[in-house]
């Protein structure tokens, strides 16, 4: 999606500073947010103590990033792994996705520069192949990027009842601004993973400051949600070898698409409601005629607006029928370990494919997995999840 489409289409994008303190009643917990069914009243910025407090410790919202001067934990990172990013990558065009006067050699694509050739195997030795389909058959690693939206209650509210879990791209700004949105994610058991900072086009910054949009989005969602991804996504598919180095660096797999149903160009550059759903029906129609019967697929959908999230509603039944299984990236890729924090765990493709065997639907296995939160202050262990 382009970045001034990001900025002013979705209520969810409001730049707010959280240290502002504004409450418009008490929100102070996920399950009393995830009650809230007036898309207004859900948009209405609140203060949520544990993000708010900590505001000063993370970059300005929805600017680009950059290390903080008095965040030693980030330089020491930052110096650990700075060895192992090529120094002979150049940045790329502007941070809003220009590209003008950029020389880049595109038949040879020495960088492996996705934006240039969707390049997905890179080409600096030690870094694994992007994910941009997925190995199981019949499969679609179904996910949404560009949330936490403040106004996602009705879409997860339909997730749920579905029992059907996502792989959710979320933005470190978006988090710090709708916190208990995030949460809610973790809670009804879909896989969190990181979408930078600033949603900028990440081969244009420094290296320093690309890593900076993967750390603070990592701090923010390990800060407001207890856990820390281990996967991201580039806005745009922008990453080259020098930005997959950083993401390793930080030990996040990196996870593209083959397939986009244009959701977030609605309306843009001459992109209709059609012509989205014609994106949708060629990809339900790929998996229909077989595509996908050696190995399974991804879309690039999104969380970004009420279009957006109504398009995947709509079109839900038709992939549920086109695909034997709909599940979170991880789960397709058989990552059990979806965070840093061992007490969470996804279940194993298998199990989700033997849960049908049994007269129990995948999306219902799923479901009954638990996924816990270790309480670091008291030591309790929350249950979250179905």
């Amino acid at each position: 999606m382009r970045l001034q489409s990001f900025l002013t289409d979705t209520p969810a994008l409001l730049v707010v500073s959280l240290a502002l303190g504004v409450a418009a009643q008490d929100r102070t917990t996920e399950q009393g947010e995830a009650q809230i069914t007036d898309g207004n009243q859900e948009c209405t910025p609140y203060f949520y103590a544990p993000s708010g407090n900590a505001i000063h410790n993370f970059p300005p919202i929805w600017t680009p990033a950059t290390i903080l001067s008095n965040d030693t934990e980030a330089m020491q990172k930052w110096q650990n792994i700075s060895s192992s990013v090529p120094t002979n990558i150049q940045p790329k065009g502007t941070n809003q996705g220009n590209f003008t006067g950029v020389n880049y050699d595109i038949a040879n694509d020495p960088d492996c520069w996705w934006s240039a050739h969707q390049c997905t195997t890179p080409k600096l030795a030690g870094l694994a192949p992007d994910v941009s389909n997925v190995p199981e058959p019949k499969t679609m690693g179904y996910g949404f990027d560009d949330g936490p939206n403040c106004s996602h209650n009705a879409f997860y509210d339909f997730l749920q009842q579905q029992n059907q879990k996502a792989t959710m791209f979320f933005i470190g700004s978006n988090v710090m601004d709708w916190p208990l949105e995030a949460q809610r994610a973790l809670t009804d058991g879909h896989e969190i993973c990181v979408h930078t900072w600033s949603h900028r086009y990440m081969t244009s910054f420094q290296s320093q400051d690309a890593f900076a949009e993967l750390w603070y989005t990592m701090k923010a969602i390990k800060l407001v949600t207890g856990v820390t991804p281990t996967c991201w996504r580039p806005p745009f598919g922008d990453v080259d070898d020098r930005i997959r180095a950083i993401a390793n660096g930080l030990g996040l797999q990196t996870i593209i698409w083959k397939y986009d149903s244009n959701d977030w160009r609605n309306g843009q550059g001459g992109i209709t409601p059609q012509d989205v759903d014609n994106n949708y029906m060629q990809f339900i129609n790929n998996a229909t005629s077989g595509t996908f019967d050696g190995a399974g697929g991804i879309m690039l959908t999104h969380e970004l607006n009420n279009y957006t999230m109504s398009e995947a509603i709509k079109f839900y039944p038709q992939l549920q029928s086109a695909f034997q299984h709909l599940v979170p990236v991880g789960v397709a890729l058989n990552k059990t370990q979806p965070y840093v924090e061992t007490n969470y765990s996804l279940p194993t493709f298998q199990e989700c494919k033997l849960a049908g065997l049994v007269l129990q639907t995948i999306a219902d296995k799923c479901a009954s997995r638990r996924y816990q939160r270790h309480d670091e202050q008291d030591g309790r262990l929350e249950q979250l999840g179905q």
